[in-house]
């Protein structure tokens, strides 16, 4: 029993620290192309469609990739990065360019339902295209960017378990080591209470952000 409760906090240790990190890195560089879209949509500040139409093909079609067979195709590119295609810290690149390109575009729709006459508004009295993206689109935007941040974490925990049935340890890696090819289903019980207990607290935090800032 010591020695499963040993490994279960080792697993969630990992799992929490792939999705922490790769979360982060993910909203910062998500927050970029997000920006753009939105100013070169057909209603921003600043409309081109060549620009928007070739950032949102490459949003789109990053998107489009399973996120195991993505963990296969950037192989070559987490081994640049991280010095080897498995483990933990390994996992956080495939994890990082799954979730770039889907807060991005959480981000962009957020940014987007900015009511259009609080912009018109700041447009009056002389704001400038930044002012304009930080003090009304973000700020506005805050309880939606919430909601998508939240979103992203409970999406990242799937992906990291996911991320762990290939070498990228985790509580996925345990429920497959230990619970499936182990054949103890103490292990895949644990696994599973864990990760929708992390869920639920995702949730339940995310809730209350959001109420305090709505």
């Amino acid at each position: 029993m010591e020695q499963m409760i040993s490994i279960i906090l080792k697993a969630t240790w990992q799992t929490l620290y792939m999705v922490v990190v790769s979360t982060t890195i993910a909203v910062i560089l998500g927050f970029i192309p997000a920006v753009i879209l939105t100013l070169t949509a057909e209603d921003g500040l600043k409309p081109n469609k060549v620009v928007y139409g070739i950032l949102d093909v490459i949003v789109n079609v990053f998107r489009s990739f399973p996120f195991v067979i993505l963990m296969i195709i950037v192989i070559p590119v987490t081994r640049i990065l991280a010095g080897s295609s498995i483990g933990t810290t390994a996992a956080i690149v495939p994890l990082t360019i799954y979730a770039v390109p889907f807060i991005a575009r959480v981000f962009e729709n957020a940014l987007r339902e900015t009511d259009p006459g609080v912009i018109e508004a700041a447009k009056s009295f002389g704001a400038t295209d930044m002012q304009i993206i930080f003090r009304v689109y973000f700020k506005e935007s805050v309880p939606r960017i919430i909601n998508g941040i939240v979103l992203l974490i409970i999406n990242m925990v799937g992906a990291s378990a996911m991320a762990g049935t290939l070498g990228g340890g985790g509580l996925g890696d345990v429920a497959i080591r230990k619970g499936y090819q182990g054949y103890d289903i103490n292990y895949l019980i644990v696994t599973s209470a864990v990760l929708i207990i992390l869920v639920q607290l995702v949730q339940a935090v995310g809730n209350m952000i959001y109420k305090k800032k709505s």
